[in-house]
């Protein structure tokens, strides 16, 4: 048995902002990786994506890019040697290739038990993120015939590695949009079923989407300031790729995507979309005007020198497909980019509600000395991005302090 005032786990760049804000602090801890650090990074992107904030935004405790193109979009592998990186200068206490298989109340605190042994700490900081299993809808995976190849965003590499023929991209959101127009300029035909998506363009009146909405104070809105957590805390990512274009719906349907509503099933070797395609591009174009109309008035009241304010063409549905054959000639694969959730099968304590989700007020459980972070919305907006995990990492941290304080007096 070792012992840590805290085992923090996972070392991506959540668990090693926590580790830099406990080293300030001087609270003695260990950060826990099942892989190596930034291992998602590593493993679980596809060959050519980039990072969808700009790198000026890559900012983490003690650390800003430095680079020499502030405006640029990180590779994966350069994503994964950042953090790399900011592990080694922090001098962050991590230990790979070390799986975290339980946690478990133990005597003044919790029990982490590995594969490499076990651990004995008053708190444990869970950092594993949101998007460690892929969602997909298992009643529509039983439908789909044995022949199709299907994969998901996190398994999906390059077009080259997938069978040949055409595929099928479910989802429209960040992953979805990207895989689809990267199948589609290889030359394979391509149909993507889209459901509720978030419309947003690369830049807006001569700036980063982003840049609007990190100056306007909107991705630090917190969590305790919506009407609505559950559903912020639920909806799709934003349609935005690492790269200066906007790639919305129109532009992919431009490019020769086909599009279709949800998909719903599949009825004699044939795939079925819902007929609410334009129904799900009519809100989505609603809520991108609400949007553009808080930036403008922001832009008014802090009187900043911009292009004029702009509006985007409705997103075209006309023709779109109601149905797609499987196999013989038709969709040979199907990618799932359907989400993601976090995994904390390991956590044998009573912090989930009945659908399994983990119960918590902006990353403090239900259980005291217990955190979770790097889930959406955790406590701002942005608590998903890179740029997002300082603030909540401090937050959580000094919430955790105080913890140990109440518990050094109760013992004292």
């Amino acid at each position: 048995m070792r012992y840590a005032t805290t085992v923090v786990i996972g070392a991506g760049h959540c668990g090693l902002a926590v580790s830099r804000c406990l080293t300030e602090r001087s609270i003695d801890h260990v950060v826990l990786e099942r892989g190596e650090v930034a291992d998602s990074w590593r493993t679980r992107r596809w060959d050519s994506l980039r990072l969808l904030t700009p790198n000026w935004m890559t900012r983490l405790p003690g650390f800003a890019y430095r680079g020499d193109d502030p405006d640029g979009f990180l590779a994966a592998s350069e994503v994964a040697r950042l953090i790399g990186d900011y592990a080694e200068d922090s001098a962050a206490p991590v230990l790979t290739g070390t799986a975290v298989t339980s946690v478990r109340s133990g005597p003044r605190g919790y029990l982490v038990d590995t594969d490499g042994g076990s651990w004995h700490a008053r708190t444990v900081v869970i950092a594993t993120g949101a998007a460690t299993v892929a969602t997909v809808p298992a009643r529509l995976v039983e439908q789909v015939p044995a022949a199709i190849t299907t994969t998901t965003a996190a398994d999906y590499r390059s077009p080259d590695r997938l069978p040949a023929g055409a595929v099928l991209v479910v989802g429209a959101s960040a992953s979805g949009i990207q895989i689809a127009d990267e199948i589609r300029r290889s030359g394979r035909p391509v149909t993507l079923a889209a459901g509720e998506h978030v419309r947003m363009p690369r830049t807006y009146r001569g700036r980063d989407i982003l840049w609007w909405m990190d100056a306007s104070g909107l991705l630090d809105e917190r969590y305790d300031e919506v009407p609505d957590l559950v559903r912020a805390r639920n909806l799709p990512s934003m349609q935005l790729v690492g790269a200066p274009q906007m790639l919305d719906l129109n532009a992919l349907r431009r490019g020769g995507v086909r599009l279709a509503g949800r998909f719903v099933g599949v009825r004699e070797g044939t795939a079925q979309f819902s007929g609410s395609l334009p129904n799900v591009c009519a809100l989505a174009d609603l809520k991108l005007g609400r949007l553009l109309d808080t930036i403008d008035g922001w832009a008014d009241r802090a009187g900043v020198d911009a292009a004029p304010p702009q509006r985007f063409a409705p997103t075209a549905v006309a023709g779109h497909e109601q149905s797609a054959h499987l196999g013989a000639g038709g969709i040979e694969t199907i990618v799932w980019a359907t989400g993601h959730r976090a995994d904390l099968s390991f956590v044998d304590l009573g912090v989930f509600d009945r659908k399994g989700r983990v119960l918590h007020d902006g990353g403090v459980t239900t259980e005291p000395g217990l955190y979770v972070i790097g889930l959406p919305f955790l406590r701002r907006r942005k608590s998903t991005l890179i740029d997002g995990a300082a603030a909540d990492a401090r937050e959580l941290t000094d919430h955790l302090a105080a913890h140990l304080d109440t518990v050094a007096r109760r013992a004292g």
